[in-house]
């Protein structure tokens, strides 16, 4: 998926305690509900139906959260998490997604090695063995990897009740979970029709197995929000996908966002709500002109 090196760069904003949004981070110590940090949509009144699900792959069942409206059938939303993984933030993600009218499944990347959760509540990469521990199961998943879950995890979203095969299924991911967003594109570009990388690392890479360089085998459209501190050390990133995503032809909208790498997941040490929401609609807008 990426070297080690790249996954230190996704993380590394987890060590930025000076930028601690304190007042937030300290709402989540007292306990207060990830559902009220997630402004609620104007207007919304959608029953949604949500389940704790296992999905057999070629390797092992997968566990995972789907979402979706109590009635009717709709687009699927395949959402990959950061590498602090499945857990309560992500599940709140989903719901909110899906009071807009989308089927969302959100998977635990690391099934393979453990259950969620795959991270300790309120994770600190400052302590070496909950970093050592989180590094070594985002380690262990490559490219190959990627294909192959990203292949059941669409199989099974067909197969449900809720989901309408009709339209095309959009894909997004966090952190780590971006470049997988591009592997799932490239992997089943007959119905990936739209995905979104928020801070997302390793985009753009030296290595033959780059995500960008599987951007001619994709059809679908692209939003990637990128964070300034991401930006600042890989500038040269965000104009390699420009170039890469015209010259395929596809659209994307490449952004980079004054908020630091992590901002967007509510739990997070650097949550960003301005700029989270702006991304959010961003996404919303995206998904309803393409996944149709």
């Amino acid at each position: 998926m990426c070297d080690n090196d790249s996954f230190d760069d996704m993380v590394e904003y987890q060590l930025r305690s000076n930028e601690l949004s304190r007042r937030r981070f300290g709402a989540i110590a007292m306990g207060t509900s990830l559902t009220a940090m997630l402004p609620s949509l104007a207007g919304a009144a959608v029953a949604l139906k949500e389940t704790e699900v296992e999905i057999k792959t070629p390797d092992g069942v997968c566990d995972a959260h789907f979402v979706h409206p109590a009635e009717g059938k709709h687009p699927a939303v395949l959402v990959w998490p950061d590498i602090f993984g499945l857990r309560p933030a992500f599940r709140e993600m989903g719901k909110r997604l899906a009071e807009s009218g989308y089927a969302v499944l959100t998977v635990n990347p690391f099934y393979r090695t453990k259950k969620a959760p795959t991270a300790p509540e309120k994770a600190d990469f400052n302590d070496p063995a909950t970093r050592a521990a989180l590094m070594g199961l985002a380690g262990a998943l490559n490219a190959t990897t990627a294909v192959t879950d990203a292949t059941a995890f669409v199989t099974w979203l067909d197969a449900q009740t809720a989901v309408d095969k009709k339209k095309k299924i959009g894909t997004t991911g966090y952190c780590m979970g971006g470049p997988l967003t591009m592997r799932t594109a490239a992997a089943l570009p007959n119905r990936i029709g739209a995905g979104a990388s928020f801070h997302g690392g390793g985009l753009v890479t030296d290595k033959p197995d780059s995500p960008h360089l599987l951007v001619p085998r994709m059809t679908a459209h692209y939003l990637f929000a990128i964070a300034r501190n991401d930006d600042e050390k890989e500038p040269n990133a965000k104009d390699v996908l420009r170039e890469t995503f015209a010259k395929a032809k596809l659209p994307a909208e490449i952004e980079v966002y004054p908020a630091i790498h992590g901002w967007c997941p509510p739990d997070s040490r650097v949550y960003d709500e301005a700029q989270a929401e702006k991304a959010w609609g961003r996404l919303l807008a995206l998904f309803k002109t393409t996944l149709v």
